[in-house]
């Protein structure tokens, strides 16, 4: 059965809710690109996620968040990572920090690492779903290997009855991928450049006391769009 399309509105928002809760795949507008989302609670949920896309699971799948509270409860976050957290939360940045030992995740989760990836994105839907079901395992809507979809209709088009629910914002943002920095090292890397600069990173590390090596990452990689 082809995925029911709703509008990303609060009743549509709840609907969503109620799919995630039972099980289902629900399709979201982000800051930059659709995602498809699964809550952790359901068995086998990821693994549905990776066979929509048609995506072996080699990677680790980011957790989009409510707010930078919710963070404490999915990973151990240490200084930088609290600090970039204040600096650009909600936004363009991602940090990546290390599982806490008292909340384990599923390898297919996290690729096997003793990490995980996290983001409170800068648009209320993903938000607001984080806060019904908890930290929402998210990646981007479409087949592996073919364009991000970028409205309801490309979803459907593309991964059809793989999903449950469309929560239908309109064409996507676009815009730069979100940066992605590993905070869960003696320093921080820049994994991905995206939205935030590496001298924004730096200016913000500096002012929190945090030691790094990033000042000059801009001249070679600072425009890089992912």
């Amino acid at each position: 059965m082809t995925a029911r399309v709703v509008t990303d509105a609060m009743v549509g928002r709840a609907e969503a809710i109620d799919v995630l809760a039972r099980g289902g795949i629900v399709a979201l507008p982000t800051d930059t690109v659709y995602g498809v989302a699964v809550s952790l609670s359901t068995p086998g949920g990821i693994e549905r996620l990776f066979a929509a896309k048609r995506r072996p699971p080699d990677k680790g799948i980011m957790l989009l968040l409510d707010d930078a509270a919710q963070a404490a409860t999915a990973g151990a976050m240490t200084p930088a990572a609290s600090a970039l957290a204040e600096a650009f939360w909600p936004g363009g940045l991602a940090v990546v920090v290390p599982q806490r030992p008292d909340v384990p995740w599923p390898a297919v989760l996290t690729g096997g690492a003793q990490t995980i990836g996290l983001r409170v994105p800068d648009h209320p839907a993903p938000r607001a779903l984080a806060a019904g079901v908890g930290p929402l395992p998210t990646t981007s809507a479409n087949v592996s290997g073919l364009p991000e979809a970028s409205d309801a209709a490309a979803i459907v088009d593309q991964l059809g009855d793989s999903v449950d629910l469309v929560l239908d914002g309109g064409p996507a943002h676009g815009g730069p991928a979100s940066t992605v920095v590993d905070c869960s090292g003696p320093l921080p890397t820049i994994l991905r450049a995206g939205a935030v600069s590496a001298a924004e990173i730096a200016a913000v590390l500096d002012a929190a006391g945090v030691e790094h090596v990033l000042r000059d990452l801009d001249a070679g990689t600072g425009e890089r769009r992912a």
